[in-house]
């Protein structure tokens, strides 16, 4: 059975394509058969009169993958807004069972798969033919979720309501990740240890300034994912 685990965030740019770039990139070179997913991103530019899916292209680069970027993610926007916003604007509507169907095809493909949300947890999905927002993708998928905080000024509030949101929901929480972490600020050392004592949720990896890797146990990155 393959097994999933799904990003999200505190945020919009906190971090998520970059985290999850960094995991698909690891469970490789450790040798598993991991890859990618994305069931909206928005944003997407046009080079050469072909729109170009950056975060996946981003990921797969950075995994040393080669493959088509454009079928790793279900809806591409060009509209650098939430994809309900995104999906009204282009003429689209975003439903869950395409979602699905193009996840069910991944599972085919890989053992292990990184799903990235967009926004943060509340991010709106479709608000007009059906209600989705984001908690409503996660579920449906059967995944469990880890989510991406900034360690700067602010993070303790966004980290409490952004895991409180996510327990009252109903999902299951694996952990945070800290981005942009940087160990000599006291502030951002007191900042994890508040997440942590506040949430009750560890902070299972930091991933330091300037640096495009993080330390975590081969074991415990293989515990965040969730058979599906």
């Amino acid at each position: 059975m393959p097994k999933g685990l799904f990003i999200t965030a505190t945020g919009t740019d906190v971090g998520k394509t970059f985290v999850s770039a960094i995991i698909v990139k690891k469970m490789r070179e450790m040798g598993f058969n991991c890859g990618y997913f994305k069931p909206a991103l928005s944003g997407a530019e046009m080079k050469d009169g072909k729109i170009v899916a950056g975060d996946c292209e981003y990921v797969l680069k950075t995994a040393g993958m080669t493959a088509n970027p454009l079928n790793f993610a279900s809806y591409i926007f060009k509209t650098a807004v939430s994809p309900h916003l995104a999906a009204k604007i282009e003429g689209v509507s975003i439903s869950k069972e395409k979602i699905l169907a193009d996840f069910e095809k991944k599972k085919q493909e890989f053992d292990y798969i990184v799903v990235e949300g967009a926004g943060g947890i509340v991010c709106p999905f479709n608000l007009k033919d059906e209600k989705i927002i984001l908690p409503d993708i996660i579920k449906m998928l059967g995944l469990d979720v880890i989510v991406i905080a900034k360690a700067e000024l602010g993070s303790i509030n966004s980290a409490v309501l952004t895991t409180e949101y996510i327990k009252n929901a109903g999902i299951g929480l694996k952990g945070i990740i800290l981005n942009k972490y940087n160990e000599k600020d006291f502030m951002q050392r007191d900042n994890k240890l508040q997440i942590e004592n506040l949430t009750g949720v560890e902070v299972i990896a930091q991933v330091k300034e300037n640096e495009k890797d993080f330390e975590i146990d081969k074991d415990k990155l293989l515990s965040l994912f969730k058979e599906i």
